[in-house]
């Protein structure tokens, strides 16, 4: 007895599995790599070419020192947290009208110093902040 099911099927080979496996390692391999060479870049803080600023009455002008003190408007504010300098930039605007916080942060003054000041201006309710920077030597 002779059946038909004696036909010789060819083997395939399935390459999706495959692929799924290396796209996954793949995957993991560019999360967990570090990239060193970045941590390494030593940053300068930005200068720029331009004529000095006209005063406008409507600044409020934010001094950051390198030793983290802040200073609104020539007067020195003692920082106990960012709520109470969002209420040190209110006392000093006064009746402005939607000043704009102009931050003059030292060159060695740390980065939490400056988001301190722009967090308590966004407490505030004071939606302008700007930087002033130093003028490159020509």
């Amino acid at each position: 007895m002779k059946f038909r099911g004696n036909v010789k099927e060819d083997p395939e080979i399935n390459l999706i599995p495959l692929i799924d496996v290396l796209l996954v390692i793949l995957i993991f391999l560019m999360i967990t790599t570090t990239y060193s060479r970045f941590a390494e870049l030593n940053i300068t803080l930005p200068s720029a070419d331009a004529a000095k600023a006209l005063d406008r009455p409507n600044e409020i002008n934010v001094a950051v020192t390198s030793a983290g003190q802040y200073v609104i408007d020539k007067r020195p504010v003692t920082f106990r947290d960012v709520a109470g300098l969002a209420e040190d930039l209110k006392r000093a605007a006064g009746e402005l009208k939607e000043p704009t916080v102009v931050i003059d942060a030292d060159a060695s003054a740390t980065h939490q110093s400056v988001i301190h000041v722009m967090e308590a201006a966004r407490l505030a309710g004071y939606t302008q902040v700007t930087f002033t920077t130093q003028a490159t030597p020509k």
